[in-house]
């Protein structure tokens, strides 16, 4: 159970663990990106790869030190939440089009944002842990909103997110005032002695709630995967970290990815089911959870390259996709 599983987690590794990503987060806007630029791709793609490479050590070590079944609900929990993030992405891009965001300071924004969205995080996965602990129907709650919401992933488009509409920034507006325009790279600017919040601190605002909304069905999906909240917490963490990146590398070409969120909201429909499973005769082996999530994710990137290909885009989409 999982007061059993998280019990044999030392302090010690938690504390570990979180200094490291503090470090990380440290070094990333301290020393590689101290001065507000526009993220190529190289650079993005450089990134991903070393947060990807960083989280398949973390996932040895987690073999090592805790056995073969942890490290395999590590890796299936990690892809899980590393699919399930490329929807930010999409919200991402369309925020940042919908406020014009300057491309050297969208870095600042999603580091800001992603830093908030460690924290809300973890107390959301601590109140998730907790719930299953003491109330264990909560799990079929989990299990039907993760069912809905991969349902409601076939009929989504995201382009009709319209932030401008978000009630944080109607909150925001009714706490002080907005400059009218962006204020270099800072969020608060005072101004006559009376305090201002930027177009980049509302852009910031937007990110950390949609950030808070997808959280909502990403916790439930990883504790179909397992319930030791230390794996459910590593796993969640590195997505997280490697999402900027992730961003900066694909943002301008999620518009080929036609069949992407069909793929997803699949993967959120068999954790759901996975998770309704758990206590039952027919419990879904983690094996078989990892293949499916990866395989789900392989056929729907396969069949949009394949779609294009049949169906191109105009040839300025990829260039929007950037602004």
């Amino acid at each position: 159970m999982l007061a059993e599983t998280t019990a044999a987690i030392p302090v010690s590794w938690w504390v570990a663990f979180n200094g490291f990503v503090i470090f990380m987060l440290a070094l990333d806007l301290g020393v590689f990106n101290r001065k507000a630029h526009v993220v190529k791709l190289k650079e993005a793609l450089g990134w991903t790869a070393v947060w990807i490479a960083l989280a398949m050590v973390f996932n040895l070590w987690v073999g090592w030190k805790l056995g073969a079944d942890d490290a395999k609900e590590f890796l299936a929990g990690y892809i899980l939440e590393k699919s399930l993030s490329v929807d930010n992405v999409f919200v991402f891009a369309v925020i940042f089009s919908f406020f014009k965001v300057p491309r050297e300071y969208q870095h600042k924004v999603l580091f800001w944002g992603i830093f908030g969205a460690l924290a809300l995080r973890a107390v959301m996965i601590a109140g998730g842990a907790a719930l299953i602990t003491n109330f264990a129907w909560i799990i079929y709650i989990f299990a039907a909103l993760l069912v809905f919401t991969g349902f409601k992933m076939f009929f989504h488009d995201e382009n009709s997110v319209d932030p401008g509409k978000s009630i944080a920034i109607r909150l925001l507006k009714k706490v002080m005032p907005i400059t009218p325009g962006y204020e270099g790279s800072k969020f608060l600017v005072k101004k006559d002695g009376r305090w201002f919040a930027t177009p980049l601190f509302a852009v910031l605002l937007c990110v950390e709630v949609t950030d808070v909304i997808f959280a909502v069905d990403s916790i439930p999906a990883i504790f179909a995967i397992t319930t030791d909240t230390f794996i459910v917490y590593t796993s969640n963490v590195f997505a997280i970290l490697g999402l900027r990146s992730l961003y900066f590398a694909i943002a301008g070409i999620l518009p080929y990815f036609h069949f992407l969120k069909y793929g997803l909201g699949v993967i959120l429909i068999f954790v759901g089911v996975k998770m309704s499973l758990a206590h039952s005769q027919w419990k879904i082996d983690t094996n078989i959870s990892l293949g499916v999530i990866a395989g789900v994710l392989a056929i729907s990137v396969i069949a949009s390259i394949i779609h294009r290909k049949r169906h191109p885009l105009p040839e300025n989409t990829l260039e929007s996709g950037n602004e």
